[in-house]
């Protein structure tokens, strides 16, 4: 009874407090025009709606990171150093996603609260690829790793890969920004970053002149790249596209980092 005293007791008081507020109000209402009341109702409708619609974009901002990349180029060693700071596991080609969502090791021992970051290792084997349109309409970005060692063999094979996923409505439509990864850039006979981009433009620009064809002849739909009549290069992609390298046995991806964490927000 006491307690139920104590809670009467402040909501008479809360009410005392808030009674000046009503009267001001009701002596308002009295001796508004209806335009006036018509315009103090619809600014309060959109004060509302907009709050809403605010409160919604940063709840439905995406976290998630897919890694996207052939087989061996070393994806799944990047998902461990990103997570643990180790290569450990990593040494295996994976069959199956490797997910999670973590604050990347090297915020660790920051001070103050870090977004964690929702990271997804997509498998590269060309029949397990399908499963990378499962997690691309969440992407905030995508990280598509290339061997910095192994890129001739493999140059037409990853170009492939990247002018698919550069060319899928969901990653065009929301502009969805792309990391094109050099790895394993610490061994001496690994190939240059600007190479890299050279070749990977070179390729891309054959698959478009064959694709394109194939577009004309009414054979398929597919999203084309690049500017008609101009040689191909990622600037003219509708969506960024950068390039950068580092080392994932190392854990050296200082500029792969600052890509996640220009997506996901710290």
């Amino acid at each position: 009874m006491e307690a139920l005293e104590q809670v009467k007791d402040r909501l008479q008081d809360l009410k005392s407090q808030l009674q000046p507020y009503c009267d001001e109000l009701r002596l308002y209402l009295q001796q508004a025009t209806p335009v006036q009341l018509y315009i103090a109702i619809a600014v309060l409708v959109f004060t509302v709606l907009l709050l809403s619609f605010t409160r919604l974009f940063r709840r439905s901002k995406s976290n998630t990171i897919v890694l996207a990349g052939l087989s061996g180029s070393g994806k799944t060693v990047i998902f461990y150093q990103l997570r643990d700071g180790s290569a450990h596991q990593g040494t295996v080609t994976s069959m199956d996603p490797n997910e999670g969502t973590f604050v990347l090791h090297t915020e660790t021992e920051k001070k103050g609260k870090i977004k964690p970051v929702h990271v997804v290792d997509v498998p590269g084997h060309s029949r397990l690829r399908p499963k990378l349109d499962e997690f691309l309409p969440q992407a905030a970005g995508v990280v598509f790793v290339v061997d910095g060692l192994e890129f001739l063999p493999n140059c037409r094979a990853a170009s492939e890969y990247l002018y698919d996923i550069l060319t899928k409505s969901s990653i065009v439509k929301k502009r969805v920004p792309v990391f094109i990864f050099c790895n394993k850039m610490d061994k001496a006979s690994a190939h240059s970053k600007e190479f890299i981009r050279k070749q990977l433009e070179k390729e891309i620009e054959k698959l478009r002149a064959s694709r394109t064809a194939v577009s004309d002849a009414d054979l398929t739909s597919e999203i084309t790249l690049g500017i008609p009549g101009q040689p191909f290069a990622f600037s003219q992609c509708q969506n960024p596209v950068t390039v950068g390298e580092g080392s994932g046995l190392n854990g050296e991806l200082y500029q792969l980092e600052q890509f996640l964490r220009t997506q996901v927000k710290p």
